[in-house]
């Protein structure tokens, strides 16, 4: 199974953000990508660094003048505040009505939606070629492979059409999803992480070609609190074909695949003739960010599950942070997909 992931990744390096009114030790390290690289490499695995695809696959599914601002955004929040300050965002419109502003601290508020996605020296490369990589996977499997993975990193899934939202930047599964669709008609997106896949929900909502199904606690009382109800099921093209399945915090691994059980059969009713997963690790019971309890071996069945359905797939790696666990659940994941689909 193909892996691509760049070392430019590693470049976006958030030291605080600001969570339940405290400035903390931001959770979206480089690390998390060494750690799952290593992995990897041990494992047997060859990783690939993608090929350049260029902004037209990002701007296919992100506004484009939000893909616009990004390049140059630190280097002009710098020459403003300073190098000292944290180029983040500290006011927002509130409701989307008027102009983009011109000054620096205005377009911050107004294409990033929290404090989550801290811009570094290095985070436009980062996402840049952490959305090249997903690329790059899609067109591995467009040129026949059976599956394929991307080494995501920074991640994407809250990331929606036009802003930055919960550490991503750019929606490195719905741009992999979108690319798909120059074969496919039909293409489900699958998201296991621990956290709704808001941004994924939010750029698909209305698109009757791409099937969105995510797995999280009930946004009503768990980040990332504001999309991901059970009743949000798409709009116009859309209407039937998104799925948000809530998991009671602390569910034991059994009832998340009983749960993902439910999500693929609906992704197999909809006539799905590839798939993207949302992987993260966070659904591990010892991830910092941890909601629910799964191990090693649940991360190994679902796998199976997902390999099980028989498609061509992308794997785009979203969330698991700094655990203990964190390589024995991308090993468990990982290794039992490639035997799965040899």
């Amino acid at each position: 199974m193909k892996v691509f992931f760049d070392p430019r990744q590693l470049g976006h390096a958030p030291e605080v953000y600001f969570r339940r009114g405290m400035a903390m030790p931001h959770q979206e390290q480089p690390k998390r990508a060494e750690i799952l690289r290593d992995m990897l490499l041990s494992e047997g695995f060859e990783i690939d660094a993608p090929q350049d695809h260029g902004v037209r696959p990002i701007k296919a599914v992100h506004n484009p003048d939000y893909v616009d601002f990004l390049p140059d955004a630190y280097a002009r929040f710098v020459e403003s505040a300073g190098t000292e300050a944290l180029a983040i965002p500290t006011m927002h419109p509130g409701v989307r009505r008027g102009k983009e502003p011109r000054d620096i601290h205005g377009q911050l508020g107004w294409w990033m939606t929290d404090t989550s996605t801290p811009l570094t020296p290095g985070s436009w490369d980062a996402a840049y070629w952490s959305a090249q990589a997903a690329v790059e996977t899609a067109e591995a499997v467009l040129s026949g492979a059976r599956a394929a993975y991307a080494l995501c990193r920074p991640p994407g899934h809250h990331a929606m059409r036009d802003c930055s939202n919960g550490f991503c930047f750019f929606n490195n599964a719905c741009i992999a999803a979108h690319h798909l669709t120059s074969k496919y008609k039909k293409i489900a997106l699958i998201d296991v992480d621990v956290h709704t896949g808001n941004g994924s929900l939010d750029i698909l909502y209305a698109r009757g070609d791409i099937f969105f199904c995510s797995l999280h606690p009930d946004p009503a009382n768990y980040p990332t609190f504001f999309l991901g109800h059970a009743d949000e099921t798409g709009e116009g093209p859309g209407v039937g074909k998104k799925l948000n399945l809530l998991l009671e915090q602390g569910a034991s691994h059994a009832a998340v695949l009983a749960m993902l059980q439910r999500g693929i059969a609906a992704a197999q009713d909809f006539g799905a003739q590839a798939l993207v997963v949302s992987l993260g690790f966070d659904m591990a019971a010892d991830d910092p960010l941890a909601a629910v309890n799964v191990y090693p071996d649940g991360f190994a069945a679902m796998a199976r599950k997902l390999a099980g359905m028989g498609l061509p797939t992308v794997l785009v790696q979203e969330g698991g942070y700094l655990g203990p666990s964190l390589a024995d659940n991308g090993r468990a994941f990982l290794t039992a997909f490639r035997e799965a689909i040899r």
